[in-house]
């Protein structure tokens, strides 16, 4: 049976969240879906894997709802399944910027159509931004985009204080994976007297999807936040991995690099775990081969799916 992923979100007032929680956690359980639903007074936020009809089940619940009703989620096939479990979470953000007056409700940048982005990135007075994490930046970019270097979205806002100008800065073009990340930054830099602000409608995956590669001013893969780590510009399962103890992605040539121990540590985090956190981590490990070949889930195998928190955007 094909498993496939559908990713969506939408920022709208739902001051009835917490009372949403358990009956999609039932309605999810029941059509044997996988994945993570994030509910905030906000709006919702999810990745979730399954059976096309255990998905369309979901989407009859959740369209039953008028505020629901226009979500149009992004949908992959997927080679293998990309969760362990299915788990509808409760956060005061559906993605994490920490800042309370930011209202991507009331408003946010313009849209640009993934057929019109290559034009605008293009424009030698565009400042384009990568709004992801490094980690996420690592494995592929837009050609030419700034990265903020951030470590979470939360450190967006500095970033900006620190190396963005209005007056220096009067076009800037931002991106994400799927979409909700730009939705909170061009409110944010609207918000701050930044005078026209772009957004790629629909995140790169959209991108990936529209354009071909033949045209595309993407470079590398794409980061996503589940167990298939990253998507080629086909959005096939790609070809990273990632570390479990610092959950870098990670190329084949890291993977062979005389430091690397999987599970346990990976050239990006080699130095600063001691000998202390190793030997939990190679006992995690050992734990996770035995749920494996007994087929099992097991509470340490996070893999991607360990990205999946209010700084995720692969929706």
């Amino acid at each position: 049976m094909q498993h496939i992923v559908n990713s969506f979100y939408k920022f709208v007032h739902l001051a009835d969240f917490k009372d949403l929680k358990d009956p999609l956690q039932a309605c999810c359980e029941q059509a044997s879906l996988v994945g993570s639903i994030l509910l905030a007074e906000e709006g919702i936020n999810g990745t979730v894997g399954g059976p096309q009809d255990g998905l369309d089940a979901m989407w009859k619940f959740l369209k039953a709802d008028p505020r629901f009703a226009d979500i149009e989620p992004k949908s992959a096939a997927a080679t293998c399944e990309t969760f362990n479990r299915m788990k509808v979470r409760l956060k005061r953000e559906i993605v994490s910027l920490g800042v309370a007056s930011v209202d991507p409700t009331q408003e946010v940048g313009t849209y640009v159509k993934p057929e019109e982005w290559n034009a605008l990135i293009n424009k030698p007075d565009v400042l384009v931004i990568d709004t992801r994490n490094q980690y996420e930046v690592d494995v592929g970019t837009f050609k030419g985009a700034m990265s903020p270097l951030t470590d979470s979205f939360r450190d967006f806002p500095k970033f900006v204080s620190e190396q963005l100008d209005p007056e220096a800065h009067p076009k800037v073009a931002m991106f994400c994976t799927g979409g909700i990340r730009c939705e909170k930054a061009t409110s944010y830099m609207l918000q701050k007297g930044f005078k026209e602000v772009y957004h790629l409608e629909g995140g790169i995956l959209k991108y990936l999807e529209t354009v071909s590669p033949d045209d595309s001013e993407w470079e590398g893969e794409c980061f996503v936040f589940d167990q298939r780590v990253t998507v080629d510009h086909k959005l096939d399962h790609g070809n990273y991995t990632i570390c479990h103890a610092c959950r870098h992605p990670l190329r084949q040539e890291e993977c062979d690099s005389p430091v690397y121990e999987q599970g346990v540590r990976c050239p990006y985090c080699a130095d600063s775990i001691d000998e202390d956190r190793r030997q939990r981590a190679r006992e995690r490990e050992h734990q996770m081969q035995l749920a494996r070949e007994r087929e099992v889930y097991h509470m340490g195998h996070r893999a991607g799916q360990s990205r999946i928190t209010e700084d995720s955007d692969a929706h």
